[in-house]
């Protein structure tokens, strides 16, 4: 018989030899892992050279991360090294995405410079699971349009375009991300997309229905060169401005010199303009990764002044 089949190493031996502390091979030899093979006739625990293997397979099991009811499982055969090698990435793929949101938030306060307080809320707020943030936006438009038609779809829009951080987040996605959490819990906030809400069921309340999409194109275009331009809304040379958004926004033929339909469109443009709700959707963009867009909220609020002015 081979000598090395044979040999015998007590615990101090076996730790020379494989470079592990005595402590740890007497803590796994004592719940199981590495029984030894043989006694000294003063009752010393002996090793042989199979005793050596197992205990560089434990050692491998324990250097991946799995606990000592997983080792012993692997051990015994009750589970394969492909089945627990399978688990145990799919733990680890999830360890290493609560690291990278740590990670992210860590690098946002040391930009920011957060309170103890505010760095609390936004570690708190990055580490919610996906559910929980879509959870959050899901309570917002179910609380908003409660019992109300989506005929329009802004509800079912909400609904789609969740919170979704990615495993590896920005900075400054973690910042849009606690922003973004912390708007949608004001209550002003909420029953201010709640009046929109109510408002966009009614339905126009004007002679005519408004061309949204080419009053919109309207706005975005003329709208916004008189605010960059520093036209206010009562100069004078506003209302040929106004003129033509107000024409875009008219149906085919309809005239825009009424006063209530200017009144009409003027309440629902004033509804429907809020900085807070299009800060919202410019958050979502950076938790997404949308491509950014200049804000229109102050070429709306020019208009709604314009229409107000006249």
């Amino acid at each position: 018989m081979d000598a090395a089949a044979t040999e015998r190493w007590s615990i101090g031996e076996l730790a020379r030899r494989t470079g592990l502390p005595t402590r740890t091979i007497r803590f796994w030899s004592d719940e199981g892992l590495v029984p030894p093979s043989g006694r000294t006739p003063s009752g010393y625990r002996t090793f042989g050279a199979a005793d050596a293997v197992r205990l560089g397979l434990v050692r491998t099991l324990r250097e991946l991360g799995l606990d000592l009811p997983t080792v012993r499982r692997v051990l015994e055969r009750e589970a394969s090294v492909a089945e627990v090698a399978a688990v145990h990435a799919d733990a680890i793929d999830a360890q290493i995405r609560v690291l990278r949101v740590q990670r992210a938030v860590l690098r946002a306060a040391a930009a920011a410079r957060p309170t103890l307080e505010e760095m609390e809320l936004m570690n708190r707020l990055a580490r919610l699971s996906a559910d929980q943030r879509n959870q959050i936006i899901t309570d917002l438009v179910d609380e908003a349009f409660a019992g109300l038609p989506d005929d329009n779809g802004i509800a079912e829009r909400m609904r789609t375009a969740l919170p979704d951080l990615p495993d590896d987040p920005s900075p400054e996605q973690v910042n849009a991300w606690v922003e973004l959490a912390e708007l949608v819990a004001e209550p002003s906030f909420r029953t201010r997309l709640r009046e929109m809400a109510e408002r966009g069921a009614e339905g126009a309340a004007t002679e005519a229905p408004p061309r949204y999409e080419q009053g919109t194109a309207a706005v975005v275009e003329k709208g916004s060169a008189a605010v960059a331009g520093g036209l206010t809304p009562t100069a004078p040379e506003a209302a040929p401005v106004l003129d033509r958004i107000l024409t875009a926004f008219a149906a085919d033929g309809a005239p825009t010199a009424s006063a209530s339909w200017r009144s009409g469109l003027g309440e629902q443009l004033a509804t429907f303009t809020d900085e807070r709700v299009e800060r919202y959707w410019q958050l979502l963009g950076v938790i997404k990764g949308w491509p950014t867009w200049p804000p229109m909220a102050p070429a709306y609020r020019w208009v709604v002044d314009a229409l107000a002015a006249r």
